[in-house]
């Protein structure tokens, strides 16, 4: 990148909460190769900071994200390779969301279709503009979505899931509020404000315990309710040991505000 080129990714950080701003809103904020790259780089770089308790994910302009770059993809219809290679940085980018030390909020702003919508499903939270519209539409040019499904079916119901991927039809944000792909939608001059307010709660909280639950969360969501509950036993026997529990235990008994340690 030139001196003379914005970044494609904003990033800043405030009271513990790290916003990664999409900044191709000439693209849509595409993702294309470059941008997926970028958002690798910086999610394993804010992974490791100790300063970042919660990250945000935002986007400018009118979309907060298209899906992949269609240009980019035409003209490597006859490169196999490098199409696999691009589904496939996609693919490690969404699991990073998923393996991301911090809890991950997106501000749903604008529209979010095809891999744009896979990255809203593949944050833990999402908070949703009025205006605010999703979709699955590959199956509208001849490309079915299957990797933004995999998010999407693990976040919605299955018909919910099916409806949006076979109509490829765009969805509201009450919709998608309703069927459980965002956690809520508010105005959208409100939508900083609700972002700021549900991140700064999350932040106010141990990271060293958000860290053991988010991935906790995550490996039981993929095993039988047997494993599930033994794998979740040991975690919370294993969690009891942390400095953070038996400081926040004690702080409630003596009902006193904890101090943290992040350990």
């Amino acid at each position: 990148m030139t001196h003379s080129e914005a970044p494609l990714i904003l990033q800043s950080t405030a009271n513990g909460i790290t916003t990664l701003t999409l900044n191709q809103p000439e693209k849509r904020n595409s993702l294309s190769m470059a941008m997926l790259a970028e958002l690798s780089r910086i999610l394993d770089q804010v992974a490791n900071d100790d300063g970042t308790r919660v990250l945000v994910l935002a986007a400018k302009g009118t979309a907060f994200c298209a899906g992949h770059d269609l240009r980019e993809i035409r003209s490597q219809l006859d490169q196999k390779s490098a199409l696999h290679e691009l589904f496939l940085l996609c693919s490690k980018v969404m699991q990073q969301i998923v393996h991301q030390p911090q809890p991950v909020i997106a501000r749903a702003a604008g529209v979010a279709t095809a891999a744009g919508c896979q990255l809203i499903a593949s944050c833990d939270l999402a908070i949703a503009s009025e205006s605010a519209r999703f979709a699955t539409p590959g199956v509208n040019i001849g490309l079915f979505c299957s990797t933004p499904m995999v998010p999407l079916s693990r976040n919605v119901s299955r018909k919910h899931a099916m409806e949006m991927l076979l109509t490829g039809e765009m969805i509201s944000a009450h919709r998608a509020e309703q069927m459980g792909l965002v956690n809520r939608v508010v105005p959208d001059e409100e939508l900083d404000q609700a972002v700021k307010e549900i991140a700064t709660t999350i932040a106010a909280k141990s990271s060293h315990t958000l860290r053991i639950g988010k991935e906790a969360f995550y490996r039981q969501l993929e095993m039988g309710l047997a494993d599930a509950y033994q794998y979740t036993s040991k975690v919370m026997t294993s969690n009891l040991e942390a400095a953070d529990a038996q400081e926040g235990i004690c702080a409630f008994l003596d009902k006193r505000a904890p101090e943290w340690q992040d350990r």
